[in-house]
């Protein structure tokens, strides 16, 4: 229960920082992977398990409320434990429940492994920042979160096309055992290729009533939109679990701000970089997830309509890669998340206000994926930079905290417009209403930049 040292070759080489990097994009890579290729088995898993749709969703949401809920008390754990450590566990961890996955013997079984295997990735989720601001040096930071965010983009994009092949062809469980042997590998090539810890902050006793909290607050929030999104329960109870989750989140607040050792030191949040930097991570992801939820509706997902779809991420994983190469030296992150927010916006205003054509959204589901990949790794970069390096897998945590959020609301928004407004149909309007709330969302991202102030820091550096 101890980190081990990279050996010493590893250690001196000058790509020691970004070996590390890439050890880390198995994590990225197979955290998105996972969210785009699961819900592809929805039908075969109705088939299987002579089980409703309604019932079958839960595969999905049970994991993503568990890892929203999980990853912040990950982060603060590695800090204290060691961030090596947590994550090679959280890959341990994650692999075994991916094979208990694929040998589920019912839909019960499947959710219950869904749930462990959640609470590997958010081990792993929490690190993944952390890890990659603290192993190369401050001038390449933002190079290397634009590698991360590709290899998630990559994973994204792969997801659907992968996932519909396995269903196809070899059943369902392919899609968690394609997790295992990609786990495996990367737990030895972490043993050797990630550093250890250096600076740490002692746990103390665990916030078990912080955590329970967060956890009960997003998990009544996304029920209580699940709601008014056509979920079988009336109204004055959807309305029920919105006002609850609300108490929830300001009791959260107040505990934490009297707890010893808090799950969340709410004083981290202070800086503007942090606290706005968080909101415009959450809402970046709304709007990267939002389109994907709502286009299959749209144009479905067979033949052409499936190739649009593959535009955003396709878009998003090119800019995060050639971003830092193509954009000047001299543009700052603050400069950078204005250009991308503002690319988001353009695409979006496109996207609403013209015919809904293949070709049409595929040029501006394109232009989006290009802001965001420019937006993401600028203000992934400039929150981490805010954070002590003693706290910094619990701003990563933080950090994927948002992301897990916003793509959950991305989703909820979606389905919500849709079933007010309606899909088709005389007077359907749900489409448009989804896309001029993605809008709206977008202009809060431009907002996010303008508000947040530029301070970068000092990261750590380990060996």
């Amino acid at each position: 229960m101890v980190e081990s040292a990279r050996p010493k070759a590893v250690r001196d080489h000058p790509w020691a920082g970004w070996l590390a990097v890439g050890t880390v994009c198995f994590g990225a890579f197979m955290g998105q992977l996972d969210a785009s290729i699961v819900t592809l088995t929805f039908p075969a898993l109705q088939r299987e398990f002579e089980a409703p749709l309604a019932a079958v969703q839960w595969v999905s949401l049970a994991y993503l409320l568990a890892l929203v809920g999980l990853v912040a008390a990950a982060g603060r754990v590695a800090d204290a434990a060691g961030r090596k450590l947590v994550y090679l566990w959280g890959f341990a961890v994650f692999t075994a429940a991916s094979a208990a996955c694929a040998l589920a013997p019912s839909l019960g079984w499947l959710v219950t492994f869904r749930l462990v295997q959640a609470v590997g990735a958010a081990m792993l989720q929490a690190n993944s920042v952390a890890l990659v601001v603290t192993s190369v040096p401050r001038h390449t930071v933002r190079a290397a979160l634009g590698v991360q965010a590709a290899a998630q983009a990559l994973g994204l994009a792969l997801g659907p096309v992968l996932g519909g092949l396995l269903v196809g062809s070899v059943g369902w469980e392919w899609v968690f055992w394609v997790n295992v042997p990609v786990g495996v590998i990367a737990l030895v090539a972490g043993r050797f290729l990630l550093p250890r810890t250096r600076q740490r902050t002692p746990l103390g006793r665990f916030d078990w009533s912080g955590l329970v909290l967060l956890a009960g607050a997003t998990t009544l929030l996304m029920l209580g939109i699940s709601g008014f999104s056509g979920l079988a329960v009336p109204p004055v109870v959807a309305l029920g679990l919105l006002v609850l989750s609300a108490a929830s989140f300001v009791v959260f607040a107040l505990r934490e701000r009297r707890a010893a050792n808090p799950l969340i030191d709410l004083s981290l949040l202070g800086p503007r970089p942090v606290s706005v930097g968080l909101l415009g991570a959450m809402f970046a992801y709304l709007v990267l997830f939002g389109p994907l939820a709502l286009f299959p509706q749209v144009l479905g997902v067979e033949g052409l309509g499936g190739l649009v779809l593959t535009a955003l991420p396709a878009g998003f994983a090119l800019s995060a890669v050639i971003a830092e190469r193509v954009l000047p030296r001299g543009w700052s992150p603050r400069t950078r998340g204005l250009g991308g927010a503002a690319l988001c916006v353009a695409a979006l205003g496109a996207l609403s206000f013209a015919p809904a054509t293949s070709v049409w959204v595929a040029v501006w589901l394109l232009v989006l994926g290009v802001g965001l990949g420019v937006y993401i790794p600028a203000n992934n970069g400039t929150v981490m930079a805010a954070f002590p390096a003693r706290a910094a897998a619990t701003g990563g945590g933080l950090v994927n905290m948002a992301r897990g959020l916003g793509t959950a609301l991305g989703v909820a928004v979606v389905t919500l417009s849709l079933h007010v407004g309606g899909l088709s149909g005389p007077g359907a309007v749900g489409p448009r209403l989804a896309l001029a709330i993605l809008l709206v969302v977008g202009l809060a991202i431009a907002a996010s930049v303008a508000l947040s102030t530029v301070r970068v820091e000092g990261a750590e550096r380990t060996r």
